[in-house]
């Protein structure tokens, strides 16, 4: 039974890790336009696991990203500075709704894990009553 409990351990951590993940690239879609708005990096790291338990997964540290903000043309704004240019956010939104696709594949997949495990677990139950 540890087998089947280690499977479920591990696929309900890439559950958890993905589901972080499509938080996070959830807030960026969101604001895309917002001024001044720095996206959302997620990492994955090894969760420490101990004796011969197999490793999981978890979300690392949520970092900012560097590059350079959008320079935004629009003298009406209150933010424009003299040039009439105001920072946008660097969310783009096609690397966004790719990267949410993948995520969400990705927690289809681990999903589709735990079920499996479940129901050979159940299964072996059902032959070990007989």
């Amino acid at each position: 039974m540890s087998d089947f409990s280690n499977a479920l351990d591990v696929s309900s951590s890439g559950l958890r890790a993905q589901a972080n993940r499509l938080r996070h690239l959830s807030e960026n879609i969101s604001n895309a336009d917002t001024p001044g708005y720095r996206r959302k990096l997620v990492s994955f790291q090894t969760a420490f696991s101990l004796g011969d338990a197999p490793a999981k997964v978890q979300t690392g540290k949520v970092h900012l990203d560097q590059t350079a903000l959008e320079k935004v043309y629009d003298p009406a704004h209150p933010l424009a500075d003299d040039t009439g240019q105001y920072d946008g956010s660097n969310v783009n939104l096609l690397i966004e709704l790719a990267d949410a696709k993948e995520a969400q594949r990705s927690y289809e997949a681990n999903l589709k894990m735990f079920e499996q495990t479940r129901k050979m677990s159940s299964g072996l139950m059902d032959l070990l009553r007989r």
